[in-house]
């Protein structure tokens, strides 16, 4: 079985349940997502209902190609739909991939879930399709998500210039960091006994 039909699956613990995005999820996610705070160090922006059809349609469209694996993120406490994650740029013959493509309604940040969404997500990256590194970037500006990135044990890389295109008409200064196999166990065990979560709301650029 290849890393597509490996990494469109179901995942889930006692705080949150991932699965592979379906076109129902549109008013679930739509009601979460229209709100510029989100997006502030994203390659996306939201604020409005049409910014939020093109988002999630070409997501969609995105998923459905293979192209990258879109999880719907569930929030078991609340039952709600708490925003998105993917997995992105799978490199199978090179054997590594991309966690990106993150977000989290504002209500739901703070609460734990990234933790456990990146548990989740890499665990399976690493124990289920063998991945050998997993790469997260971010905003150059967003020192949150990279202090926590850190946090959990990713190397933090290097800069990457002027990587990607903003609304505005600007460029995305991204840094690049990764967490590679034989790491993972330690970073599992910082995840799963952290005491103190660290939360990192949007980060990939």
């Amino acid at each position: 079985m290849g890393w597509l039909d490996m990494a469109a699956t179901t995942l889930e613990n006692k705080y949150i349940r991932l699965r592979p995005l379906v076109r129902g999820d549109r008013a679930s996610l739509h009601s979460i997502a229209v709100n510029p705070s989100i997006w502030r160090y994203t390659v996306d922006r939201i604020e409005t209902d049409a910014d939020f059809d093109a988002y999630f349609e070409d997501a969609l469209r995105e998923h459905q190609a293979g192209r990258r694996a879109v999880f719907h993120i569930t929030d078991k406490r609340s039952g709600r739909a708490a925003g998105s994650r993917s997995f992105c740029n799978m490199a199978e013959a090179d054997s590594r991939l991309e966690i990106g493509k993150a977000w989290l309604g504002q209500e739901f940040q703070g609460r734990g879930i990234n933790r456990w969404v990146d548990f989740l997500l890499m665990g399976h990256a690493f124990e289920q399709m063998k991945a050998e590194r997993v790469e997260f970037k971010t905003h150059v500006l967003n020192q949150q998500a990279r202090r926590a990135l850190r946090n959990i044990g990713a190397t933090e890389e290097g800069i990457l210039r002027s990587y990607d295109p903003t609304p505005g008409g600007g460029r995305h200064d991204v840094v690049f960091f990764s967490i590679l196999q034989d790491e993972w166990p330690s970073v599992k065990q910082r995840l799963t006994c952290g005491s103190r979560e660290s939360e990192h709301p949007d980060t990939s650029a």
